[in-house]
């Protein structure tokens, strides 16, 4: 019989790809995980945003359970209905037109960039440096991350990398062969890092000049900056969207967002997914997107980023450098390189938080979290930074 051991056994049976932290989850309530023998933890990393309404929530477990009862996954050969609403639905919310399901950020990122090359002719992806798009080949390309691209060489050809928050730089690098513009309305991965107020109206402006398409990356900032979408709050209107992460709760599902123009240029066998868009995950969304708007937590989350933001501040440390964020999309970043250490010391105080980069904590909450959860979080951060 196998030793109870979890992390000697994924050690002998899971590739090493994974550095995690030391915790057995067993189950999980609210804003909380729990370990194996019951220890409570807040988390306030969110499962990295996929937990968007809380674990265990009610309405998805019960849409789920009564979708899977019905049917999970019939595949794109036939039509079936929660695909067609969920579509009907982010493309409302969004002011988009056409929608491709899938099953992750990195494959609707795939799909964007397919998308944007038939729709344009044309080759060149612009992106930027330190931006986070993905691990396939499509997105890791598209990601300006070297350090995580390197071992992986040559990747896919004609993408180029650019200086975030900085219109002029696209405004040079855009030629007769770009076809789009690859951007997060906030930097998750790089540490939350919040562009100018003008930026995407600039960059929107010149890709709507120059004739070439926006790709708004909305992966890991949807939902949770105050509005439905980041890009919603200087009212732009990109090209095409990429979302995945929390709009179902948790369960895997990753869309491509178009316009009519822009979509069009996919014809019958261009791009597919077996699983994309199957009925068990569109009820979970469906569920999601639902219980955030009957329960107005898009205003939640602007209104509790801002308390936050507040507790943020206010934390009584010399370790602290700066604290930004927007919504419940924040980060604290230190003096030192020692966020991976902070975030150990915090586990065991039952807190999660996770190192975005060496320097910086990131926070990604659930929308239903409370204050009073949010202030037992800073506090315990607060004793772990003395």
């Amino acid at each position: 019989m196998e030793s109870d051991d979890i992390p000697t056994r994924e050690k002998k049976y899971l590739m090493q790809v994974y550095s995690r932290m030391p915790l057995v989850v067993s189950h999980g309530a609210g804003s909380y995980l729990f370990d194996k023998d019951g220890k409570k933890y807040l988390d306030l990393v969110g499962a990295i945003a996929t937990n968007s309404i809380g674990y265990g929530n009610s309405a998805v477990a019960e849409a789920l359970a009564d979708q899977s009862r019905k049917l999970i996954n019939a595949t794109n050969l036939y039509y079936t209905e929660a695909q067609v609403q969920l579509a009907e639905k982010l493309n409302f919310l969004s002011g988009l037109d056409k929608a491709f399901f899938c099953n992750s950020g990195a494959e609707a990122v795939e799909a964007a960039i397919k998308l944007a090359r038939k729709s344009t002719k044309k080759k060149e992806i612009l992106a930027t440096t330190n931006g986070f798009h993905g691990r396939t080949f499509g997105a890791l390309s598209a990601t300006g991350k070297e350090t995580i691209k390197k071992p992986f060489e040559p990747l896919v050809p004609h993408f180029r990398h650019i200086p975030y928050n900085n219109p002029a730089a696209l405004k040079r690098a855009i030629g007769k062969e770009t076809a789009a513009f690859i951007v997060e309305p906030i930097q998750g991965e790089a540490g939350i890092i919040v562009p100018d107020p003008n930026y995407l109206i600039q960059v929107w402006e010149l890709c709507e000049e120059k004739d070439v398409l926006l790709i708004v990356d909305e992966i890991q900032t949807s939902l949770r900056t105050g509005h439905w979408f980041a890009f919603q709050r200087p009212k732009i209107s990109p090209d095409i969207v990429t979302l995945a992460k929390g709009i179902a709760n948790g369960v895997p599902i990753g869309a491509t967002l178009a316009k009519e123009g822009v979509a069009g240029a996919f014809e019958k066998g261009d791009h597919g997914s077996t699983f994309g868009g199957n009925s068990l995950s569109c009820a979970a969304a469906l569920a999601t997107l639902d219980f955030i708007e009957k329960n107005d937590l898009i205003l939640q989350a602007k209104l509790k980023g801002d308390y936050l933001f507040e507790q943020l501040i206010s934390l009584n440390s010399p370790a602290v450098n700066e604290v930004r964020g927007r919504g419940l999309m924040a980060a604290v970043e230190l003096k030192k390189d020692n966020a991976a250490d902070i975030a150990k010391k915090a586990l065991k105080k039952g807190l999660i938080v996770n190192k975005s980069t060496d320097k910086v904590l990131r926070f990604l909450p659930p929308l239903t979290i409370t204050e009073k959860e949010l202030d037992e979080g800073v506090q315990k951060l607060e004793k772990v930074l003395k």
